[in-house]
């Protein structure tokens, strides 16, 4: 299957097998033509940990179950000319010499396909995977994404509670002593021990004495006090649970 725009995304990152079947690398971009958006380099990361990028063109490539296989073994796709794959674009001269590298000839004149003249390859300068292909070019950039999860709380009102208090009257029955007091007059037999205290004075005389008489009465008076029989009462508080 050859590679065009439908499967690009499916051979980023899959492995890359020369003619002879041996494994080059894996595919780490794919470049495009700017006019036509179609695919037209490949870059094969090599080395050890994959760090070296290679550009093989993908006009001739196949897509098979076992990834992208090329028609060219490990060595020509190793010695390809040395392009910065990161800078987004080949330049005219950079394309000329892959081209050369790689047995194809090279124009600068387009047919109507968008192929140069007499070439296998597209256009001159091309772009790498995140190129708007599906309208208006923009630019050669593309912004990653990624959401972020944020967890809080929210507070709303949930409902009011009112306290509200009332008057109750109640009728008390209590006791109360009082007392008083009352005057009670003695005669007492004048005798040998109380006679001088008796005759002293005038023997005949009009005498008044004059006794304060007191007594108790019951006052009710009420006083509001806090209420510890019952309990006090407060405004509820809001509690949260999690």
């Amino acid at each position: 299957m050859s590679i065009d725009q439908s499967n690009i995304d499916t051979i980023i990152g899959r492995p890359v097998h020369g003619a002879d079947g041996q494994k080059i690398g894996d595919v780490g971009q794919v470049y495009l033509d700017d006019q036509t958006g179609r695919p037209e380099w490949a870059t094969v990361r090599t080395g050890l940990f994959g760090t070296k990028e290679s550009f093989v063109p993908v006009a001739q490539a196949q897509m098979t179950d076992e990834g992208l296989r090329v028609p060219y073994d490990k060595d020509a796709v190793k010695e390809a000319p040395r392009v910065d794959a990161d800078q987004g674009h080949l330049s005219q001269q950079e394309e000329a010499e892959l081209y050369r590298h790689y047995g194809l000839n090279y124009s600068e004149a387009r047919s109507d396909s968008g192929l140069p003249e007499g070439g296998t390859g597209q256009g001159r300068e091309r772009g790498t995977v995140g190129h708007d292909t599906s309208g208006p070019s923009t630019d050669n950039a593309m912004t990653r994404s990624e959401e972020h999860l944020e967890v809080g709380t929210q507070q709303r009102e949930a409902g009011r509670a009112r306290l509200r208090k009332h008057v109750v009257t109640e009728q008390e029955t209590v006791t109360v002593p009082v007392t008083h007091e009352e005057v009670t007059l003695e005669r007492e037999p004048i005798t040998d021990a109380n006679i001088g205290a008796a005759t002293d004075g005038p023997t005949i005389s009009e005498e008044e004495h004059e006794v304060m008489l007191t007594e108790e009465r019951p006052v009710v008076q009420k006083e509001a006090v806090p209420s510890s029989a019952s309990g006090s009462a407060r405004r509820p508080s809001p509690t949260r649970s999690r």
